[in-house]
């Protein structure tokens, strides 16, 4: 089945056509209105890899703290698996690589559906290029926190910028693999995660039998309120945002969607079955550093930035032991970051096809020798690479730019969440059916893909969702301590909120007047 597609200035017309050579894959994404432009190199496995290894929670599990870091992990884990659960529902009605943006645009009413898309889109961008921004620095500056292990007299000399210009290494080298091969990508994410099992099983056997183990009390019964908050558990709040961090990006799956085999239903298995991997291999991480975590104010001492290396070095008592269990850590976040430079890039080409971004036409060009598009990665890379001059003259300024990833992504994932309960309890979903009409997108039908939860169970994993969403987005803004000073200050208020604003005047200057929603394309 070949669908064609035709285009006379912002109105589209459906035309349908029969040829044996069309793929099921390609029938499916022509129904949504898109023409497959992406070659499909990602097979369950590999895309499994790829969330696996973007998402890094027992890598990152280890930057975390003793007290209520364990069971905000718990918390996290569970809310990031109710919100993934609807997210693949959603991913399966609509496998695109714009994802959240377009799911907005086919869900909400006909009067908003324009600007929420829009809108839902900016946040997309703005949380994932900021999370690339974030990951990058986290393995920047891990790789300062290894020769710090490695040559303690480095602290004397140890400069922001280095951190930088390592940071501009690692986004550099991504590019190179984001746009080197079109099927170069998945191979690595393959190897990489074999590399995130048994590099799992290389650093927690050492803590397990060669560290000393505090008590089961110092464990699961020690709480700090560092911040001085009025309660408990309104530091705990808080404090979650660091557990948060750790379970980002595990979405990144779904705006690979028109590159995978089968994507309606390989990213839902791919998505729960890497959250159900990470959660469980990162609680297991999480107990095994809290038993060996030992003198904590000494770590912090040895190495500020990242004291699990100097947990690493006082378990197995070994300079060089230490050392190759870190950079364990420090090959798994630059994966990561290679995996969420992908799903950006993809992000920026699906917004620039729609005509949502400045500079579209160039941005939605593909490289016809690699199908990856190479602009759209180029842009990401030198985004980030202009916001890394933030860390250059203050480290917690550039720290506020994790919590505009958790603010932007969280942002987005919330209104198509809440509009997809709206649609559900308002029962205008229908089944699934495999005719060739126009379906999961502006002037189509909505209709459930073939991943859903059935029932009262959808719509009530649907509300906690809705919940959860809520009360991490409110919390992402949030400074450390109660008393807030220029050097405490979480600087992501300023930041989400200049892009929000910058977003709604290109709107009304200039992008309404070109972006319509996810348009249906020319196909001659």
């Amino acid at each position: 089945m070949d669908t064609s597609l035709d285009e006379k200035g912002l109105q589209t017309v459906f035309k349908q056509s029969v040829s044996d050579s069309g793929s099921r894959d390609d029938a499916a994404l022509a129904r949504l209105g898109k023409k497959p432009v992406l070659k499909r190199s990602f097979g369950f496995l590999t895309i499994l890899g790829f969330s696996c290894t973007v998402l890094i929670t027992w890598e990152g599990s280890l930057t975390g703290g003793p007290s209520g870091v364990l069971y905000g992990f718990l918390v996290v884990w569970v809310g990031t698996l109710s919100v993934f659960a609807t997210l693949s529902e959603l991913v399966s009605m609509a496998p695109t690589s714009g994802g959240q943006y377009h799911w907005v645009s086919m869900l909400a009413p006909a009067s908003s559906r324009k600007f929420l898309g829009y809108l839902t889109g900016w946040l997309t961008i703005t949380g994932w290029q900021a999370l690339i921004a974030s990951g990058a620095f986290v393995s920047g500056t891990m790789i300062q926190g290894l020769i710090l292990l490695t040559h303690p007299g480095y602290a004397a000399v140890m400069k922001n910028w280095h951190g930088t210009l390592l940071l501009w290494a690692v986004v550099l080298f991504s590019y190179a693999i984001n746009t080197a091969v079109g099927s170069l990508l998945a191979k690595f994410e393959g190897l990489v995660l074999v590399l995130h099992i048994l590099g799992f099983f290389a650093v927690i056997l050492p803590l397990l039998l060669l560290s000393p183990h505090g008590s089961a009390k110092e464990v699961f019964d020690t709480w700090v309120n560092a911040g001085l908050w009025q309660t408990q558990g309104l530091s705990f709040s808080v404090g979650i945002i660091g557990n948060v961090f750790a379970f980002l990006g595990g979405d990144c799956a779904i705006h690979m969607s028109e590159e995978i085999r089968n994507a309606a239903v390989v990213v839902p298995r791919s998505l729960m079955t890497g959250l159900a991997i990470n959660g469980t291999l990162g609680f297991a991480m999480m107990i095994a550093t809290l038993y060996s975590l030992g003198n904590i104010d000494q770590a912090l001492a040895e190495n500020p930035q990242y004291p699990f290396m100097s947990v690493f070095h006082h378990a197995v008592g070994s300079v060089a032991g230490a050392a190759v269990m870190s950079a364990i850590v420090v090959v798994m976040s630059f994966s990561a970051t290679t995996g969420c430079l992908a799903s950006a890039s993809r992000i920026y080409w699906a917004f620039a096809r729609d005509r949502g971004l400045p500079g579209w036409r160039l941005l939605k060009k593909v490289s016809p020798r690699t199908s990856i598009p190479q602009n759209a990665v180029l842009v990401t890379v030198v985004v980030s690479i202009v916001l890394s001059f933030i860390n250059i003259g203050n480290t917690v300024a550039f720290n506020g730019v994790i919590s505009i990833s958790i603010a932007g992504l969280f942002g987005s994932y919330l209104i198509a969440v809440a509009l997809l309960l709206f649609r559900r309890v308002t029962g205008a979903i229908q089944d699934r059916h495999d005719d060739d009409t126009l379906t999961n997108t502006i002037g189509g039908s909505l209709t459930w893909g073939p991943w859903r939860l059935r029932g009262a169970f959808g719509i009530v994993n649907n509300a906690f969702s809705c919940a959860y969403l809520v009360y991490i987005f409110i919390f992402s803004f949030w400074p450390p301590a109660r008393d807030v000073t220029p050097q405490n200050f979480n600087w992501a208020v300023l930041g989400f909120g200049t892009v929000v604003t910058f977003s709604v005047v290109y709107y009304v200057a200039w992008a309404r007047k070109t972006y319509t929603g996810p348009i249906v394309e020319v196909d001659d």
